[in-house]
Formats: C-alpha cells, sequence, structure tokens
C-alpha cells in the first residue's frame, strides 16, 4: 500500500495545499517519512487525512466557479466502526461546500472494502447537495463494495460510475461528462 501514490498529473493545475479554501491548506509533505497507516500497513505520505483511521483522500482538484471537486480515496470505507462517511462528510465536503462545492467526484479504485452501518448520513448529505443542485459521484468502486453499497440502495444518494479512463480526461472534462451523464438521466 505504501507504492500507492495519489494521482499527480494535474498537480501543475492545482495542489490542495496551496489553496486557501481548502482543509489541507499549508499541509507540508514528506517523501520519505511514512507515518500513517490504514490498520497495520503504511500509505504513502501524500495521502491527506479527515479524521478516518481506516479512510484517507487527496483532493486532486477544486475549482470554485464551476463548483466541483475531484477526490481520491484509500482505505476502507467503513461506516459500522468508523463511521467514515460522517467523518468524511463534515470533515471534508461541508468544509467544500461552504466555499461553494456542490458537486463531488470520489475517485474509488483504491477503497478495498466498505461496510455499512446506516444511511442517515447519505441522506443528509444527498439533500444539502440536491437542494443546491449538485450531486455526488464514486467512481470505480471495486466491485466487491459496489454490491455492498447497492445492496443497502446507497446509490440513490451517492452515483456509482465507471470511468476507466478518467485519468486521460482534464479536470474540466471529467466533470462535464459526469455532469452530462447524470443530466441526461434526469431528463
Amino acid at each position: 500500500m505504501q507504492d500507492i501514490e495519489p494521482f499527480f498529473n494535474w498537480r501543475h493545475l492545482y495542489t490542495s495545499e496551496e489553496d486557501e479554501r481548502s482543509p489541507f491548506y499549508g499541509r507540508e509533505y514528506s517523501e520519505f517519512e511514512y507515518s500513517q497507516t490504514i490498520y497495520n500497513y503504511y500509505i504513502h505520505p501524500q495521502w491527506d487525512e479527515f479524521g478516518s483511521k481506516t479512510l484517507y483522500c487527496k483532493i486532486l482538484y477544486a475549482d470554485y466557479e464551476m463548483q466541483f471537486a475531484v477526490i481520491e480515496l484509500i482505505g476502507e470505507w467503513n461506516d459500522a466502526i468508523e463511521n467514515d462517511v460522517m467523518t468524511l462528510k463534515y470533515n471534508l465536503a461541508d468544509v467544500l461546500t461552504k466555499e461553494g462545492i456542490i458537486h463531488f467526484i470520489f475517485i474509488g479504485e483504491n477503497v478495498l472494502n466498505f461496510h455499512y452501518d446506516g444511511k442517515e448520513y447519505y441522506e443528509e448529505w444527498y439533500e444539502e447537495i440536491s437542494d443546491a443542485e449538485g450531486w455526488i459521484v464514486l467512481l470505480n468502486l471495486s466491485p466487491a463494495a459496489q454490491q455492498e453499497f447497492r445492496k443497502y440502495k446507497l446509490q440513490y444518494f451517492i452515483e456509482l460510475m465507471e470511468i476507466e479512463d478518467w485519468r486521460v480526461y482534464k479536470p474540466h472534462h471529467l466533470f462535464q461528462k459526469i455532469d452530462n451523464t447524470i443530466t441526461n438521466r434526469l431528463k
């Protein structure tokens, strides 16, 4: 796990540690000191901690005018023990929403497992975002985690999508592709 780095090809466009509106503004990263772990496995030091012991993130891009953020996740999304959705919502999403972000694109390729514990926070988050005409998308979640997500009908709150080649897009093009897909579904 320590070799899995956040996607870095957009760093010339955006870095969360230099964004005054980001919850990670001013953070400094080491390339050599591994201190964060998911269970007993060290993760790359570029990942950001937001309050969960099992799930970490990296804001890959945020555009406050277009009101969207692309956030990559790594670890285990564990609502049953850690209540990760609450932590993710309150410590990350709400901070960004206060800055005008209403469209969230989460990259879930490195989310190993998902454990359910209730849909209250999903409903609350969905209602707040949809009232502002926003949405939440989770890209490329593993089939096992998607099955668990769908089992509890959480895809009604967070849209599950597959875009395997998302890395070839520029952030605005990825946002536009997802926004068009959601808009076409609503018609």
